[in-house]
């Protein structure tokens, strides 16, 4: 399952805030380098590498005479736009050491919604990489408050890992890897490889964010999982292990790989899955089920037993199944308020024909 990645291939390499820190909280000048050495001898073997970073905040601590994440949103905010040009600046130094010339690239994941941006994204990661680049990539603190919130940073890779046509995503972080329970406990075993089926799907994120930090486990099973959706191979590994990037290059065994399904998504569709937040839910009966999963049919109203939440039309919900099991998510053509009228009903001339087109549809198992 596992395979070094062939010359050639392009790389991207997440790297989280804990593992930039020093023992006192604040970005560590060395660790920063250390990334920036790893990720440019990937560069020189052949690899072409795109380093999605964190750090903002705990860069910007200094300067605001901080020594703790701040609580306050704004503060985050401030702390973010001081500290982006000098994560950004070390960066640029540490790279220029190894030969390379650093691109600061800020992304949302909006840019998949845009076509246009979407594009305009891509061929400029395209034109860095082809140059020799190392475009470093964040997502913009100072504006986006999810990222500040949930660690998307993680998803953020994922999504350049799709817009480059990488041949690995590696996320690093202060873990070794996925486990089968909480290693706190005692009870969690490391996961050496897991597939892009219902295996990840069943695995429980349990971890918890540092103090720094504002990722998890969870994240980083939804990065991989959107990684596998577009074909992509994604390494969870510690960046405490020597040389790590270059020996998940060579395909030694660290971490966890995920191994990506056979059927790719296109770009749209990831961002219905991935890019667009829950507005509510679905369940549907067993018929239903089959007509998806089976047959890549629309859901229709006769197939709807109750639905969540307060949604308009146009809105991203996720779909259960009869044991409320997440199976599909979508964007709905009807209001939470005409789903509940029109649940259970055959369509008709009072009836609509679709809850959500198939086109509008990602089914995201296929667990009957």
């Amino acid at each position: 399952m596992r395979r070094r990645l062939m010359p050639g291939s392009r790389l991207v390499v997440k790297v989280g805030s804990s593992s930039l820190l020093s023992g006192d909280g604040l970005l560590d000048p060395e660790r920063v380098a250390g990334v920036s050495r790893q990720v440019a001898a990937a560069y020189r073997s052949g690899n072409p590498t795109v380093l999605v970073t964190s750090g903002a905040v705990a860069a910007g601590l200094p300067a605001l005479g901080m020594h703790a994440r701040p609580e306050d949103l704004a503060e985050l905010q401030v702390a973010a736009a001081v500290g982006q040009g000098e994560l950004m600046a070390r960066y640029a130094r540490s790279l220029a050491a190894e030969g390379f010339v650093a691109g600061q690239v800020l992304l949302t994941k909006d840019v998949l919604a845009n076509r246009n941006q979407y594009l305009n994204a891509r061929r400029a990661l395209d034109r860095m990489l082809s140059e020799r680049i190392v475009p470093v990539v964040n997502e913009n603190d100072t504006v986006v408050v999810d990222e500040l919130k949930l660690g998307d940073n993680d998803r953020l890779a994922a999504l350049v890992a799709h817009l480059v046509g990488a041949g690995l995503l590696l996320i690093l972080t202060d873990t070794d890897g996925l486990f089968s329970d909480d290693p706190r406990t005692g009870n969690g075993e490391l996961l050496g490889a897991v597939r892009h089926t219902d295996q990840i799907l069943d695995l429980v994120a349990k971890g918890s964010a540092g103090p720094l930090g504002s990722g998890g486990v969870a994240t980083k099973v939804a990065a991989a999982r959107m990684a596998a959706w577009s074909g992509i191979p994604t390494v969870i590994a510690s960046s405490k292990e020597p040389d790590v990037v270059s020996r998940v290059v060579a395909g030694e065994a660290l971490g966890t790989w995920v191994q990506p399904g056979e059927r790719r998504l296109a770009a749209r569709k990831l961002w219905i899955a991935f890019g667009q937040p829950s507005e509510g839910r679905v369940t549907i009966d067993r018929g239903a089920v089959t007509a998806l999963l089976q047959r890549g049919a629309s859901l229709l109203p006769v197939g709807v037993v109750a639905v969540e939440g307060t949604f308009d039309r146009g809105s991203a919900v996720e779909v259960l199944d009869p044991e409320g099991r997440t199976i599909a998510k979508g964007l709905t053509r009807l209001s939470s308020g005409e789903i509940g009228a029109f649940r259970g009903k055959r369509t008709d001339d009072d009836v609509p024909d679709e809850v959500i087109h198939r086109d509008d549809l990602v089914v995201l198992t296929r667990r009957p």
